[in-house]
């Protein structure tokens, strides 16, 4: 396939020298986000649990080799474990908290599949600063076009969740490029690493937390392709296009293979990411803007609201509003994809926060009486201009009659209104309480400095 083969010649040729400075800076910024996230979440409960029972079954001892240069650590923690284990570990908790960057063009969450996986290889390989930029952008550039060229709205409403199924790719990528593999060593990872994807929205159908399993499953898959290509094992270049097999005409009914390969190298698919400012799903943040911006600017009292309507595009309406788990949510997985119970929160509260996700905070009955009163529904303008734009308008009505608007076309943390380098730092703070806040401006300055550092930082800690 011509655009797929374009894709790995683009990644076997590309330098950083000759990268335009903002792609490095943006680079960096999309590192330290996902690092950031993914500490925050090491001390959760589920995936301390889930440590426990891997490295119980892992045929090592952890402690004792945790001198080995082959192991790799646990952001976060004390732990380090063996390459596989850590990228599993790594990318599982940088979806933990549902604050990880989003490429909007391709629904993506791109940071949490690719920088686990290329900070793993390049921490057992001793890599450089830049060559782990370089694999970080090139993993970038490669899942924002996967992920695209399935076509972002048929892809989801088939039910396929697009950070698994283009995230394979997006780690291959990156490693490939850590390997200093040529163009035909790529062309087989990305095959086995397509034949890999996988993954489905079905969770939303009960709360289930099996989510931020996706984008571990897809960095591993990624990673264990290239090691395969190493080991004489070959994928099918086919992968997207065979007639028999190919995974775009699988997964969608409107795929676009000229998306792969499009203005490489001219136009940077990651300047287009954007960063969450809430710990939920990005679906849902237009609408806390719109929330907001209401209760600050026109001093609403949620006892005098009557009624509150969401009009917003298909996806979102399908993905955080149509479903009764969204429109009533019970557990922390549900409220994280209900635009009614964040608008309450916002509404209520004045912020959408990571405590608002406690199963405690859930059952609060000022929120769970707002909510009942907020709907969400589709509006063909705003499923128009999606994926470019995740829009939404938000009328509340009081009681007396009186109606307050407002249309938010982009939500805060979008390219079109980005986080400042403050509000930057300010979430990872959030993220990561509990944390030596030395420590973690330490980490901070070393990862904007990576380009010439000589290896990565060292992100273990002793809790």
């Amino acid at each position: 396939m011509n655009e797929l083969l374009a894709l790995a010649k683009f990644i076997a040729a590309f330098s950083l020298d000759e990268c335009p400075p903002e792609v490095v800076s943006a680079a960096k910024d999309c590192v330290l986000d996902t690092v950031g996230i993914s500490i925050g979440a090491v001390t959760q409960t589920m995936q301390r649990n889930i440590r426990q029972i891997y490295l119980k079954y892992d045929n090592y001892n952890p402690i004792k080799e945790q001198n080995d240069a082959l192991l790799a650590t646990v952001w976060g923690s004390h732990e380090k474990v063996n390459l596989r284990t850590a990228v599993f570990f790594n990318a599982m908790q940088g979806h933990t908290l549902e604050m990880d960057d989003v490429h909007t063009r391709s629904k993506t969450h791109i940071g949490t599949v690719v920088i686990p996986a290329a900070w793993g290889l390049s921490e057992v390989l001793s890599a450089t600063g830049k060559d782990f930029l370089e694999a970080v952008i090139c993993g970038y550039e490669t899942m924002s076009r996967i992920g695209m060229g399935f076509g972002v709205s048929s892809h989801r409403n088939k039910g396929w969740h697009v950070t698994s199924t283009a995230g394979t790719f997006g780690a291959a990528a990156a490693c490939a490029k850590l390997l200093h593999f040529v163009p035909e060593q790529i062309m087989g990872a990305f095959g086995m690493a397509g034949t890999q994807s996988c993954g489905t929205w079905a969770f939303l159908a009960d709360g289930a937390t099996n989510k931020v399993l996706h984008p571990a499953r897809a960095a591993v898959s990624g990673l264990e392709a290239c090691l395969l290509v190493q080991g004489g094992m070959k994928g099918s270049s086919y992968i997207l296009d065979a007639k028999d097999g190919g995974i775009f005409p699988m997964m969608s009914d409107e795929y676009d293979y000229s998306l792969v390969s499009q203005n490489l190298g001219k136009i940077f698919e990651l300047l287009q990411v954007d960063k969450k400012p809430y710990p939920c799903c990005r679906s849902t943040h237009c609408a806390i803007d719109a929330a907001l911006f209401l209760k600050e600017n026109e001093k609403i009292d949620i006892q005098n609201i009557r009624k509150v309507t969401v009009k917003t595009y298909l996806v979102g309406l399908k993905q955080c509003g149509l479903s009764e788990t969204s429109k009533i949510p019970e557990l922390p997985t549900q409220a994280k994809f209900s635009t009614p119970y964040v608008v309450a929160c916002a509404l209520t509260d004045g912020k959408v926060a990571l405590q608002h996700f406690d199963q405690a905070e859930i059952q609060r009955k000022d929120l769970q009486n707002l909510l009942r009163k907020i709907s969400v529904v589709e509006d063909p303008a705003f499923t128009a201009q999606y994926p470019n734009h995740w829009g939404c308008k938000m009328e509340i009505e009081l009681q007396d009659g009186t109606c307050y608007t407002k249309t938010i076309p982009d939500a805060s943390g979008s390219v079109k209104s980005p986080l400042t380098q403050a509000q930057l730092q300010k979430k990872l703070e959030s993220c990561c309480t509990g944390f030596n806040k030395s420590w973690l401006e330490g980490i901070r300055q070393q990862i904007l400095r990576l380009d010439t550092a000589e290896l990565l930082p060292l992100l273990k800690y002793d809790l």
